[in-house]
Formats: C-alpha cells, structure tokens, sequence
C-alpha cells in the first residue's frame, strides 16, 4: 500500500476511535467511560449550539425580556401611545370645531352678519340661506297656542319655573322697546330700555354657549335652548353666568348696563336665531310693562 493521502489522514482522524474515562482518584477505579470521535463530539457541539441559538431568539421573541433590549419597545407603552394618539385625534377635532363654533357666534356679536353664505348655528359654510324666502311672522297655529297660553297664564298660579318651556319664551327684561326688528338695516334684535342694575332673565331654559367682553358690544351672553334656538344678550354692565352653565328660564344671568362703542344708553340688546334665520323677538314674547 502507498502513503495515505490527506483527505484520507483527515478522514482517519475524524472517525478514530477514543474512549473517555473517568477515574476515581484515589482508587484508579474506572467510573464512567465513553467511546467518542472527532465526528461525534463537532457533531453534538454543533447540534447543542443550534438549539441554544433557537431557544434565545424564542425566549427574546416571545416574552418580555425583548423589552430590555436596546432597539425594542415596550408592548404597554405601544398599545398606551396609540390610546394616547386616539384620544389626541379626538381632542384635535373637538377643538377644531368648538373654534368655528365660536367664531360664528363671535360673527354675530360683532354684526358682521351675512345671512345669505352664513350659519350661526352650523360651523357648515357650504350651506347658504336666502333670509327673505323664509316666513319671519308666527303661524295662525302659534298664534292659536299663544292666545291659549295667554288664557291659561291669566288664570293659573303655577310658577313659570313650572311650566315646559321648551318652545316658549318669557320676557328677559320689562320695558319700552326704543329699536325695532328691522332686516333691512341688519338690525336683528330688539332693543328695549332699562334702568341700571336690571337683572336680565333667561328667556328659556337652556345653556350658556358665550359669555364674553366685545368691545363693540360690551358684556354679551348667548344661550343655546333645547329647541335649537339660540337667544342673544348684549350691552350688559355684568355677567352672572359662565360659559357651560345650564340656565332655567326666568333666571337671572346678567345685570344690564351701557357696555360697548354701540350702546347709547342703559339698555338690552336682545336676538332670537333660528339656526341662520334671525327671528323678530316681538313675535314671540312682549316686552311691555
């Protein structure tokens, strides 16, 4: 036979056998004894690594230790970032549309009314309203329920406070009317003359949507009542209420005065509106002593 060749030598080496024996120290007594090779241990080492390495990636993958690895996030502070992110878009829109809600209102306030392309009850813009196609005077039935109502009222003790008001208005303030409801000029209120200090009184039961100073207008207050209805009071020397509060009606939410550049004289400024549609107050509640 010739020299061996390499691959053979490697071969030889790979496959030799050898035994591993364990003694006892003292004794030289065989305890344990293993027949291995080359092969078999590279083998078993390569096997064992293989499942460490598939054992960790499945530990880090699947509990919470990937936590504490520098490039993950936390599963909790994920799932609370998108809650958080959830409640921000909410937020975000809520305020949005407060903020053109506000300023309709503020529109109003300032007389800066243009009813054919605005909406004082709607942030919607598209819509447009033609004032003059709609009917400003009560119907024969409104005229009908408010003779009935008048009837009831001059015989009844019960307290306004007692009655469904819903869809009626009382008086916020007694007194002459020195300016009338006019469409052609803009003027959408009434203006009816008081003394100073005059408590004005809610004329429905309903909410408190602004409660502001206007330069223009003085100390001006809007309530928001459960028919749709917004009713406006301006020029008041002092608010009562604030923005938020619910109000009955017949209640008092603020003191009349001669706030504002446009007041030439104690007295209340007041406006009915039906989403765009400005009504005449006079139609619906009387204002004389």
């Amino acid at each position: 036979m010739g020299p061996k060749t390499r691959k053979e030598k490697f071969k030889n080496k790979l496959l030799s056998k050898y035994r591993l024996v364990i003694l006892n120290e003292n004794t030289f007594e065989e305890q344990v004894s293993f027949k291995l090779s080359r092969l078999n241990v590279f083998a078993f080492m390569l096997v064992t690594s293989l499942l460490l390495i598939v054992g960790t990636i499945f530990l880090i993958a699947f509990s919470p230790l990937k936590e504490y690895i520098p490039g993950y996030s936390s599963t909790a502070l994920m799932k609370q970032a998108n809650q958080l992110s959830y409640q921000t878009d909410s937020i975000l829109s809520a305020v949005s549309y407060n903020e053109k809600y506000y300023e309709a209102i503020k529109k109003v306030l300032k007389g800066d009314v243009a009813p054919e392309d605005f909406s004082i009850d709607s942030i919607d813009f598209t819509t447009t309203t033609d004032i003059e196609k709609h009917s400003l005077h009560a119907s024969k039935e409104d005229l009908v329920l408010r003779s009935e109502i008048d009837n009831i009222e001059k015989y009844s003790l019960t307290n306004a406070s007692e009655i469904d008001t819903e869809y009626l208005f009382f008086p916020p303030v007694k007194g002459r009317i020195t300016s009338d409801f006019d469409i052609k000029s803009k003027h959408f209120a009434v203006d009816i003359a008081v003394d100073s200090n005059v408590p004005i009184m809610a004329a429905s039961n309903g909410m408190v949507v602004f409660a502001e100073w206007n330069p223009q207008t003085g100390n001006v207050i809007v309530l928001k009542h459960s028919s749709g209805i917004i009713s406006v009071y301006k020029h008041n020397d002092k608010l009562l209420k604030s923005q938020g509060e619910t109000v009955h009606a017949g209640e008092a939410i603020a003191i009349a005065g001669n706030t504002g550049e446009l007041s030439t004289g104690p007295h209340l400024h007041f406006e009915l509106w039906d989403k765009d549609v400005p009504l005449n107050p006079t139609e619906y509640i009387d204002f004389q002593k």
